[in-house]
């Protein structure tokens, strides 16, 4: 009987030690928690990551059509389609800065009086300018640039006779191969092709508005096609300059005028030196109203520097609906050293070019997040 009452209290005491102990830990990680409840919150965030560069990408598709049966008034069939790609990488960090955009247009139509494929757009233009900030709004510039155009540009003038010589019948029309047979080129890829390096300095006196000096300023005219040489006033080569054609043999005078007429005396490529001035405006009226201008104007050291190049080129954009835009450009060109013969006067000189483009179509855009 006292065995199993020692037993039983040492039972009971066992019991009650594990009860303290387990009271004991339950009463610690309370205070535990309690005492991390009562820390105060951390307020210390993570910065984020700058962001140096700022990306976007625009890219416009428009189509027309004009369709006409026994209308009174007159008039033709017409099809258009045009694409137009925008797209910027630009980098800005401390006092450097790096623009950069590339613009390309494509278009054509084709119209039932004149049956065959006609460019109405065509243009390759990328620019890239490096500054560093030396005052306010006042960078050391260096800019390059490249213009051309993808393809052939051909003008049309109307027939005298068929393809194959003959006079046009009654109730007949002139085909295709009619109107292709008296085409004459204009342009096509690298012919021409503008590229300049240009240092001087860069103005940003507002936000919207951008004026580059570059009193050096050098590059090249290249014209690959040989057709079209005489025609942007390419230099003779070394070989055809200060000859005495009278001296010449009866072969050599043939020689000397197949290259002059072929355009193989005329050099691709001419070097120029001169100074630019470059006047940029960006306007964002809202979201979805845009407005940019370029004026750009070039003086050549080396080759009647009173001459200048102008190029003005404007572009209005505005966006009526999410994936829809109404779009106007102008393009105004006048250049000493291109030559345009004109139907009117029948003459070939320098003259003022000017094209404009209204379109309405589909805008799909890309850019990066601030």
């Amino acid at each position: 009987m006292k065995r199993l009452f020692l037993v039983i209290s040492l039972f009971s005491a066992t019991v009650a030690a594990y009860a303290q102990e387990l009271t004991d830990a339950q009463k610690a990680a309370a205070d535990v928690a309690q005492a991390i409840n009562e820390a105060p919150a951390s307020t210390e965030t993570i910065a984020p990551k700058p962001k140096y560069w700022k990306n976007s990408l625009s890219t416009k598709l428009d189509f027309g059509q004009t369709f006409l049966n026994n209308w009174a008034a007159g008039g033709y069939n017409t099809y258009s389609l045009k694409a137009f790609i925008d797209g910027n990488a630009n980098y800005a960090k401390e006092n450097i800065s790096w623009t950069n955009r590339l613009q390309l247009d494509y278009g054509f139509l084709y119209s039932a009086d004149k049956p065959v494929l006609q460019k109405s757009d065509d243009r390759i233009y990328l620019e890239s300018k490096f500054g560093y900030n030396v005052a306010k709004n006042l960078f050391m510039s260096a800019e390059y640039s490249f213009k051309s155009q993808f393809s052939n540009t051909w003008n049309y003038p109307t027939p005298s006779t068929k393809a194959d010589g003959t006079e046009l019948g009654e109730g007949e029309s002139y085909k295709a191969k009619d109107w292709r047979a008296v085409r004459t080129l204009k342009s096509g890829l690298l012919s021409p092709a503008y590229t300049n390096l240009a240092l001087g300095i860069n103005y940003t006196p507002l936000k919207w508005l951008s004026v580059n000096f570059a009193p050096l300023t050098g590059g090249f005219v290249i014209v690959e096609n040989p057709i079209l040489r005489n025609s942007y006033s390419m230099k003779l080569k070394k070989a055809y300059r200060d000859v005495d054609v009278d001296a010449m043999t009866l072969e050599e005078k043939d020689a000397y005028n197949e290259a002059m007429t072929s355009g193989n005396a005329y050099k691709s490529a001419n070097f120029e030196f001169g100074a630019q001035l470059k006047i940029d405006i960006k306007v964002n009226v809202n979201d979805n109203f845009k407005y940019t201008s370029q004026i750009l104007l070039f003086s050549d050291y080396l080759d009647h520097p009173e001459n200048m190049r102008v190029n003005w080129d404007n572009r209005i954009e505005w966006k009526l609906a999410k994936y829809f835009s109404l779009m106007f450009t102008t393009n105004l060109i006048y250049d000493d050293k291109v030559m345009i013969y004109s139907e009117k006067d029948g003459l070939t000189k320098q003259r003022v070019q000017f094209r404009e483009s209204l379109s309405f179509g589909f805008v799909y855009t890309i850019a990066s997040k601030n």
